[in-house]
């Protein structure tokens, strides 16, 4: 689990993101593993739903630092 100050920190920089914002963060996500979504898939998903990608993304990966 990682603190809660830094869950914080990471939520508000996701939220204060927007679509095109969101797009270019997973694009480049440079984490434990890749994502690997399709522009096509990005394009129709909505922003809080790339927000949650996002998010989970960065969770997983700070947690096992």
């Amino acid at each position: 689990m990682i603190p809660r100050n830094r869950f914080e920190k990471t939520t508000v920089s996701i939220a204060s993101l927007n679509k095109l914002q969101l797009k270019k963060k997973i694009k480049n996500y440079k984490g434990r593993f890749k994502l690997d979504f399709t522009e096509e898939y990005l394009e129709k998903s909505s922003a809080d739903k790339l927000r949650h990608i996002l998010l989970a993304a960065m969770i997983n990966s700070k947690a096992n630092n």
